[in-house]
């Protein structure tokens, strides 16, 4: 069968660098990177073209997980090796959490794989993320309203405490952020709330799903084959290929590395800010972002 090849689509290092940035900072905030890269490939002009760039742009906002992913690995490593000890049988504790880790990952999993081409299709675009940014943040207002009647013994569970069976609610939680603009962290972070874990336990079980999930979606879009071209064909090669041969090597250089350090940077200024605040910024921003947006499409200015 004939491939169908698509025509390059250009995309300079500075763009690569923005998108980079945003995704380092926004993939472990309550606030949804998807959303953000979304709206600023849109904006670029990136991945507009057809259908063809449309889908390297997918499979770029995707690939640029992996500084996200590197970040979080750097930060937490005694974690990461403490569960690799569990695994190994050294250290109970390390197991029991790399057994809530996959617990939470399993319905995401599932779910991504049997809904991956729907998602895709229906809530890619302006206006699925706008209703997103603003739904996530009255959840979020409507959390910080639970958590303060009812405030959890001591402060919450500790993470060591997470049992698999809690952390598969959390992980059915997060499937609700497949909607692009809802926030994988957000709903990961609302969802160890709700089962008892403290603020601080909470984030850091969203910062080491978020590795897992992070990594099986990056592997998955770099192999998975690209549908809806042009001319109706399939393309028999993974996305990876797509976008290596639309951009070149350049722009996912410079990506990955402004998301590992963005990050980074993000990463431990949220652990530090949370001791002291809440979520609630987190909400009134997704909210104001939402309306704005929302204002600025509905009146022409951005087109949908």
């Amino acid at each position: 069968m004939a491939v169908h090849r698509v025509r390059p689509e250009f995309m300079e290092p500075w763009q690569a660098f923005i998108l980079g940035v945003i995704e380092g900072i926004t993939e472990y905030l309550p606030v949804s990177s998807t959303g953000h890269l979304l709206v600023a490939q849109h904006l670029m002009g990136i991945g507009t073209g057809s259908a063809g760039a449309k889908a390297a742009a997918d499979t770029f906002a995707i690939c640029i997980q992996g500084g996200a992913i590197l970040a979080v690995l750097g930060l937490y490593y005694q974690r990461v090796l403490q569960m690799l000890r569990g695994v190994c049988g050294r250290d109970p504790a390390g197991l029991k959490l790399a057994i809530a880790i996959v617990a939470g990952f399993l319905p995401a999993a599932v779910l991504g794989l049997l809904l991956n081409d729907w998602i895709e299709a229906k809530l890619f675009g302006i206006w699925p993320v706008i209703f997103a940014w603003v739904l996530g943040g009255v959840l979020i207002l409507a959390a910080v309203w639970w958590r303060q009647r009812k405030p959890a013994h001591g402060g919450g569970m500790d993470l060591l405490e997470l049992s698999w069976k809690l952390a598969l609610v959390i992980g059915l939680l997060q499937c609700v952020a497949m909607w692009p603009g809802t926030s994988r962290s957000l709903m990961t972070i609302v969802g160890g709330l709700l089962v008892g874990l403290s603020l601080r336990a909470a984030v850091e079980y969203s910062f080491l799903l978020g590795v897992l999930t992070l990594t099986a979606a990056t592997a998955k879009k770099a192999v998975w084959k690209v549908h809806g071209l042009d001319a109706g064909y399939d393309v028999w090669f993974g996305g990876t290929k797509l976008m290596w041969e639309t951009y070149g090597p350049l722009p996912l250089v410079v990506g990955i590395v402004a998301a590992t350090v963005a990050a980074a940077i993000a990463v431990k200024w949220l652990v530090s800010y949370l001791q002291s605040h809440g979520l609630a910024l987190f909400a009134w921003y997704r909210i104001v972002l939402g309306v704005v947006l929302g204002g600025l499409v509905a009146a022409g200015v951005i087109s949908s």
